[in-house]
């Protein structure tokens, strides 16, 4: 099992691709969404989230905000050359215990480590 990281834009630490609601999609289709505009992936992602993390979101005017991301686990089935972000953004696909040590939140990190046991039995 491989995990896709991805850098934010402002920042470049790493992590996932991942957005806000939008209305009219259900999460696991934002979720979809999200992997083809920020990194290119094209799949199906599950209905059911892996669990949730929580980050601060720096806004316009330095406001920051917490954020709560419902994870979907997502089989990418191609990755395509052309997407909305390209350029903007390093992709890495990475085991979990290596995506656990390039994230700097904790409960991503538990969300890899949880993902590593599952898949290595």
């Amino acid at each position: 099992m491989s995990i896709l990281l991805i850098t934010t834009r402002e920042t470049r630490r790493w992590t996932i691709p991942k957005g806000w609601p939008i209305k009219g999609l259900k999460p696991h289709e934002v979720a979809q969404r999200e992997a083809w505009e920020e990194a290119g992936a094209k799949g199906r992602a599950k209905r059911k989230p892996l669990g949730h993390f929580t980050y601060i979101k720096w806004l316009a005017g330095d406001e920051a905000v917490p954020a709560c991301v419902a994870v979907h686990v997502m089989e990418v089935k191609h990755m395509k050359k052309n997407f909305p972000e390209r350029g903007e953004r390093r992709l890495d696909w990475v085991s979990p215990a290596e995506a656990t040590r390039m994230v700097a939140e904790p409960d991503l990190q538990a969300l890899f480590r949880k993902l590593e046991f599952r898949y290595s039995r």
